[in-house]
């Protein structure tokens, strides 16, 4: 567990004062996905609230939207695996199969809820087997709106005396779109109401998808986007410059997963691509994605025993990735990421 005394003695406690956030100039991001969600359940507020403690610059919201056309902050719009709905008799109903994306999903989804409806539901772990720790805290917090997060980093950064950001990521919003419920416009209001649609505000939003990018841009948004790219299919090519330069054109960073940064080979960590390099010679930031402390997600080599659950080495990713001339890093252990992002600054 995380305490005021732990941040103490790793020095993170600097990170709280004005001064701090003065100097740490051009320091790689520390980037909470979903909060520090690897110890509570995804976006909840106690969530991004420790993530703050731990040090994070900017806190992750997904964004889906409800029937009557609020944001809300879910990894996914299908809320079974993040709340507990499948237990409340009330909505045994609404339970469909709907196809997203190309797939068929079956579940709960938050556009046939309202508002007040999904904030009667409480918010549990989703990976319960491997963090059993971050279990405990289940049935402790509603599904928050975007507003709740944006007010909650204003507040937090007043309380450690240091900007944070926040980093929107807009989730299916063809989908939505086809449903009337486009996310672009809303997520354009809701920035300018907050004082936050400038490319100087502490924003970056984010999409797996190309039009919805240029979307918000076409709705009036300012803030910097950045373009969402997995190891697998992707709609941009960026193993070369001319995809990764292609992305310029309607971003101002690009977010690959981790492996496209460094690599995986024979189960170690590889000699960096030439990703990076390619991304700044752009003017792209690159923000890559998710450093987990689980063995179950790191690769052989930096696994520590055979329990999926139990952590293994993520200090040696993090400082590969901070070696490697990253703009930010992604983690679920925002601590972790700080630390090691403390310990190669020294080296």
């Amino acid at each position: 567990m995380i305490t005021r005394r732990t941040l103490a003695a790793t020095g993170l406690a600097a990170a709280t004062t004005p001064a701090f956030a003065q100097a740490k100039g051009k320091r790689p991001l520390v980037i909470a996905h979903r909060g520090a969600s690897g110890e509570r359940p995804e976006h909840t507020l106690m969530a991004y609230t420790l993530a703050v403690d731990e040090g994070a610059d900017f806190i992750e919201p997904d964004l889906v939207c409800t029937r009557d056309g609020h944001l809300v902050v879910r990894h996914e719009n299908e809320i079974s695996g993040t709340t507990d709905v499948a237990g409340r008799p009330e909505f045994a109903g609404r339970k469909t199969t709907k196809t997203i994306d190309g797939e068929a999903v079956t579940g709960w989804f938050t556009e046939d809820f309202t508002l007040a409806e999904l904030k009667t539901l409480r918010c549990r772990e989703r990976l319960p087997q491997l963090r059993p720790g971050s279990a405990k805290f289940d049935g402790l917090y509603t599904i928050p709106t975007f507003q709740e997060v944006v007010d909650l980093a204003k507040a937090e950064g007043r309380r450690v005396g240091r900007v944070i950001g926040t980093y929107p990521e807009m989730k299916h919003p063809a989908y939505f779109a086809s449903l009337g419920l486009p996310l672009e416009a809303r997520l354009v209001a809701a920035l300018r109401r907050n004082g936050l649609n400038s490319p100087a505000a502490p924003v970056f939003v984010q999409c797996f998808e190309v039009e919805p990018l240029k979307a918000f841009r076409a709705s009036g948004g300012r803030a910097r986007r950045v373009m969402l790219v997995a190891q697998g299919a992707a709609p941009v090519d960026v193993k070369s410059a001319a995809g990764v330069r292609a992305i310029a054109a309607f971003a101002e960073g690009l977010g690959p997963e981790w492996p496209l940064v460094v690599p995986i080979v024979d189960g170690r960590l590889g000699a960096p691509t030439a990703l990076v390099a390619d991304a700044h010679a752009a003017g792209l930031q690159v923000h890559p994605w998710t450093v987990r402390a689980e063995n179950a997600f790191l690769p052989p080599a930096l696994r520590q025993g055979r329990d999926p659950a139990g952590h293994g080495d993520a200090e040696a990713l993090f400082k590969a990735l901070y070696a490697a001339g990253v703009d930010g890093v992604f983690s679920d252990f925002p601590l972790l990421a700080a630390l090691a992002r403390g310990e190669a600054a020294q080296a």
